[in-house]
């Protein structure tokens, strides 16, 4: 098969999961779409490093994040405070999950470093294993489950029924540069 042939099938079957992971990301769908079309650019121009092709989709998002961390290094985009220093909320057991707005949800995703950011979208969204995440994104499998309950707590506390305003609202209140 050409490399172009090869391009064009891995598109086939994962553009639409890259786009949804480039868009969680960046929180824009013109962003997701460059981020996209940039990392099937990659792709064909390194396709003699995918060695094993079952594992082309995690070969893809990993030339995507890598690009998008690429541009938020160029860009310096707003600042957000990892959640390191936060501690381990406890969870409510039992609790039925509300609907949420898919913006309010982007919103609160947007307030994450990107450390914490692409392990929750990797999870929960595109259904990585902890270990296909921790080999992403090097790094121990202890990290990974560490961050993934770390950002969960903090998009349980911003999406908690009752808010008035949505996170990153005019008035609403967001983690920045250390300041509560």
């Amino acid at each position: 098969m050409s490399p172009a042939n090869e391009v064009s099938a891995l598109i086939s079957a994962h553009y639409e999961s890259l786009y949804r992971y480039a868009y969680r990301l960046s929180g824009s769908a013109a962003d997701a779409e460059d981020l996209t079309q940039e990392t099937f650019g990659k792709a064909l121009a390194r396709l003699g490093q995918l060695r094993e092709s079952d594992r082309a989709k995690a070969w893809l998002f990993r030339i995507l994040r890598n690009q998008y961390l690429h541009r938020v290094r160029d860009q310096k985009r707003h600042r957000v405070v990892p959640l390191d220093a936060v501690g381990d909320l406890p969870g409510r057991a039992g609790d039925a999950v509300p609907e949420i707005d898919a913006a309010r949800l982007q919103a609160a995703l947007n307030e994450l470093d990107e450390a914490f950011r692409t392990p929750v979208i990797l999870f929960y969204f595109e259904e990585f294993s902890y270990r296909d995440i921790a080999e992403q994104m090097e790094l121990p499998i202890g990290t990974v489950m560490s961050r993934l309950a770390r950002a969960k707590a903090h998009l349980r506390a911003a999406l908690a029924p009752g808010e008035d305003e949505a996170p990153g609202a005019p008035g609403a209140k967001k983690v920045t540069d250390g300041m509560p």
